[in-house]
């Protein structure tokens, strides 16, 4: 989640800041609710946004990624590595929008509302589409790893809402994070990384880490204990006591 909210938000503590920055705010209200053509959309998005947009396209690249890796022998690793790389590269386009947009002092709803969908796409379907690929794909797997997704989305939803509200230090930026930010979830991408280089994978020389309790030919399906840290991370996600430091 870049700092792209509290550049609007943080930046009314000074007027001139404030007022350039609504009269952006209304001119792109205006291009959008305009009637000027098919792309005329296009105008609308400032650099940031633009930025925003290849994060959410690294996002999408990974999800592709782990399908192809899912459709080929689980022992060419050459697809997971690619979906795991594209993540980081996504993280580094969340950090970009917000400097770009400080940069340049044009804040946008719009671009706002593009990083929480681009960052739920990077850091929260990407990596559960990445674990299912090596191999937490029973039944309750599946249910578990979409508790992770969807506590990403309420988080999301949630800071969109609470930021104006959150304590705000001197600059107006706000002084922590309400729960784990989402791209947390490159810290399990990494070990996701180092899970492949030891054949800790489906179909690898030692099999997914920590096995499958109950069996996948048991009736409930089984389920792999290790998913437990993608719920631990969903539950971190949602939490109002956990507040963490914004850099």
């Amino acid at each position: 989640m870049s700092l792209r909210s509290s550049v609007a938000n943080g930046a009314a503590t000074k007027s001139t800041t404030s007022t350039s920055q609504d009269g952006g705010q209304e001119k792109q209200k205006k291009l959008l609710a305009a009637d000027a053509g098919h792309f005329s959309m296009i105008k609308a998005l400032h650099l940031a946004d633009l930025i925003t947009e290849l994060n959410g396209f690294c996002g999408f690249m990974s999800i592709l990624s782990s399908m192809r890796y899912c459709l080929g022998s689980p022992t060419s690793y050459r697809s997971i590595y690619i979906a795991l790389a594209f993540i980081p590269f996504g993280l580094f386009f969340d950090f970009m929008d917000g400097k770009v947009a400080r940069w340049r002092k044009k804040s946008s709803l719009m671009g706002q509302e593009l990083d929480s969908l681009a960052d739920l796409i990077s850091f929260g379907v990407a990596p559960a589409s990445a674990a299912f690929a090596l191999g937490l794909r029973t039944t309750l797997d599946t249910l578990l790893l979409s508790f992770f997704v969807l506590c990403g989305l309420t988080r999301l939803a949630r800071f969109n809402v609470t930021v104006s509200t959150l304590p705000k230090d001197a600059t107006g930026k706000s002084k922590y994070f309400e729960g784990t930010p989402i791209p947390t979830s490159l810290c399990m991408v990494g070990a996701m990384a180092w899970c492949v280089s030891q054949g800790y994978v489906v179909g690898g020389d030692r099999g997914v880490v920590g096995g499958v309790m109950g069996g996948e030919d048991s009736w409930w399906g089984g389920v792999h204990p290790i998913v437990g840290v993608f719920v631990g991370w969903g539950c971190a996600m949602v939490s109002r006591t956990i507040h963490i430091p914004k850099p």
